[in-house]
């Protein structure tokens, strides 16, 4: 393999990553807070290109416009899910709410499937991505360009809005200790509805930019990169919003990699995916920058 092939590749991993670390952070955000994996993030990933899909071309509006109306409705959806379907299990145990969260996942994707049909749509790209640059030698598509900018900058403003907003810190410390947070006065409903907003309209800009760089939209798309995006999470550490983060780019990076390395293989890229959850399930479950919490009760 060439130096130009091989950064090609590398640009390649790179842009899968970002879509993968802005679904597992998602994930990770409603487990630091509530303990339990939201398995129907996933299908708001899905939801967020159908959205879009129908804001510019149903409805005619400009591809930017449609795209954050898009994004914005996935923040609602997210918010009506722990409304309706998680918050009444807020004191039941865990398994009660990873039930339902497996429930609400087959509802949304049913729901799709009834209402838009199975068969894939093609999803408007705008010029910016269609474009390709020369970069270093290499023939770079500008979805594969522009994806990781885009990417890194939402996930910059995520790490400020955590870390240095009174929202944010609110957010830290329902996951530290929900009872004491409530007792200091914090209405802790508002801040995992805020939780469950963010990480949804966070999923939605993925599942736009995921429309992009493979442009065919069904209500199935969700499932395996939500499955991926849960692995990155885990290998990052589970709860760890910068983990999440590394995690993405690890699996992106892996994902591709074998494929350009062992084209033979290219057919077993998920198995060696899901081969990295089992590995680190084993020798390594809170991950590379998580750390062991005890079980939410």
């Amino acid at each position: 393999m060439t130096w130009v092939s091989f950064f090609q590749q590398i640009m390649n991993g790179v842009s899968l990553g970002s879509l993968y670390a802005l679904l597992a952070i998602g994930y990770t955000l409603v487990y630091g807070i509530l303990g339990f994996i939201n398995f129907a993030h996933g299908d708001v990933f899905m939801l967020g290109a159908y959205f879009s899909f129908f804001m510019i071309g149903v409805f005619l509006l400009p591809w930017w416009l449609g795209v954050i109306i898009g994004v914005a409705l996935c923040a609602i959806v997210g918010m009506s899910i722990e409304r309706i379907a998680y918050r009444p299990l807020r004191d039941a145990p865990r398994i009660s709410a990873l039930i339902t969260a497996v429930g609400v996942s087959f509802f949304i994707e049913n729901l799709g499937l009834v209402t838009v049909g199975a068969r894939p749509k093609g999803f408007p790209r705008p010029e910016l991505m269609k474009n390709v640059y020369i970069l270093a030698g290499a023939r770079i598509q500008g979805v594969t360009f522009w994806v990781p900018i885009i990417s890194v900058s939402v996930l910059l403003v995520l790490l400020y809005l955590v870390y240095r907003t009174k929202m944010g810190m609110a957010m830290r410390a329902v996951s530290k200790d929900m009872e004491t947070t409530r007792l200091m006065g914090v209405d802790i409903d508002r801040i995992i509805l805020y939780t469950f907003a963010l990480g949804s309209a966070l999923a939605g800009i993925g599942g736009v930019l995921w429309a992009c760089k493979y442009p065919q939209i069904n209500p199935l798309m969700g499932t395996f990169p939500g499955w991926k995006a849960f692995t990155a999470a885990v290998v990052g550490g589970i709860g760890n919003v910068v983990g999440a983060m590394v995690g993405g780019f690890i699996i992106g990076l892996t994902e591709i990699m074998i494929v350009a390395f062992f084209p033979g293989l290219s057919g077993y890229r998920d198995a060696f995916v899901f081969t990295i959850l089992i590995i680190f399930l084993l020798v390594k479950p809170s991950g590379i920058l998580g750390e062991t919490l005890k079980e939410k009760v």
